[in-house]
């Protein structure tokens, strides 16, 4: 009967002793989906920032570095550069609105309601304007705030949150 005794008793204290702990740790809820990394879309998102480093600043391919933006923010929006991925996309569409690049803006297109569609100029400003407002909305301690500011101002200034597509 001792012998019984002491082991419910032991495991009663094993109980009470682990239970906070794990408790503590967020063993019942787990980390949350900003702690949790996804190494693979990482590394894919790392590239293809490189990759849009490499069209805007070397080739002027701006149509080629904003598709490479828009698949990381669509695919990869907690991304540890994302304020980079902002200020690139920003930039190429204001860039393609001036008509400058190697790249014809008319190779850009978007698909609506089954429909292929061209940008107009304008269409390109206002992008530039949203990514560039996404960029010092949400990340003011951004190495590329400064410039981004300057672009805004350039470009008729940051849209208004009821304007945001």
């Amino acid at each position: 009967m001792r012998k019984v005794f002491l082991t419910v008793l032991a495991l009663s204290i094993g109980f009470l002793v682990s239970a906070p702990a794990s408790y503590a740790q967020g063993a019942k809820t787990g980390p949350t989906s900003a702690v949790l990394r996804d190494a693979d879309l990482d590394k894919d998102s790392l590239h293809n920032l490189e990759v849009a480093r490499n069209y805007f600043k070397l080739k002027k391919a701006y149509v080629a570095a904003l598709k490479r933006c828009e698949e990381i923010l669509a695919g990869n929006p907690n991304f540890a550069n994302i304020d980079e991925v902002l200020f690139i996309a920003g930039r190429s569409a204001n860039l393609l609105a001036d008509g400058r690049g190697k790249q014809k803006a008319e190779l850009y297109v978007v698909i609506e309601e089954g429909n292929k569609k061209k940008l107009t100029p304008e269409e390109f400003r206002n992008d530039a304007r949203g990514y560039l407002t996404q960029l010092i909305n949400e990340h003011p301690q951004s190495k590329f705030r400064q410039e981004a500011e300057a672009e805004l101002q350039a470009v008729g200034g940051p849209l208004k949150p009821e304007s945001k597509q």
